[in-house]
């Protein structure tokens, strides 16, 4: 492919995995904005409310997706930040760009992440700071930003996480040696921006990247997402 000026423009094949339910509608206005800009898009549709289904069974999902597809770019969301690096220990994955995403330790279950990386007291230190409920709930937490009718038509795509995810190890022995962004969107008021700039630095050494937009960043703000996507293969 060719871009405006005639040089070849490099075309890579983004995998999006989402966040607590798995659904791989959560990335539905990401998707069409990669394809616009000549990129090759899929959404990973993970069985997060099945009790029999966890982490290994997610990642052999991620990597079905992945098949053999080259210039391959894996976006994780939230939760999904376990999954991504088991996927990344097993297919050839040239970017890893985690979106508000739980960092996971070698080992470490999603159930001991919140204590392990001091969660809560950041979540209420936040809520303290900016003026909004401490309790969690919806509207206050994931919804504050996303347009309403986007909100709304979320309602037919809920689904729970089941409880099996929570109580398993995230199988590495170390982090996958694969070039790795962590991007937090400004106003994540569920993982604050210091809360995952912190988790970044201690966990792996790297300076989160800042995009607008709250903890579904990508329903909020789709095309500053994929600006800052895009801006990574450069």
């Amino acid at each position: 492919m060719f871009d405006t000026e005639g040089g070849w423009l490099r075309v890579s094949y983004f995998v999006l995995i989402p966040g607590a339910g798995g659904m791989a509608w959560y990335w539905h206005r990401v998707v069409p904005e990669l394809q616009a800009r000549g990129h090759e898009a899929v959404a990973v549709d993970l069985p997060g409310a099945d009790q029999l289904a966890g982490l290994p069974e997610y990642t052999d999902t991620v990597l079905g997706a992945i098949s053999d597809h080259d210039d391959v770019v894996l976006v994780a969301q939230s939760l999904g930040g376990f999954t991504a690096p088991m996927a990344c220990a097993r297919a050839p994955v040239d970017l890893l760009v985690l979106v508000n995403a739980m960092i996971p330790l070698p080992g470490e279950t999603p159930g001991q992440w919140w204590d392990g990386t001091g969660w809560h007291a950041a979540r209420v230190a936040a809520a303290q700071a900016g003026g909004y409920a401490q309790e969690f709930d919806l509207d206050t937490y994931f919804l504050h930003d996303v347009p309403a009718g986007v909100a709304a038509a979320g309602a037919d795509h809920e689904r729970p996480e089941a409880d099996i995810v929570f109580g398993q190890p995230c199988d590495m022995e170390r982090w996958p040696d694969v070039t790795t962004r962590v991007l937090a969107a400004a106003d994540d008021r569920f993982f604050p921006l210091e809360f995952q700039r912190r988790v970044a630095r201690d966990r792996l050494g790297i300076h989160a990247d800042v995009v607008p937009g709250g903890h579904l960043v990508a329903l909020s703000r789709p095309v500053e997402l994929v600006d800052r996507l895009i801006g990574y293969l450069s």
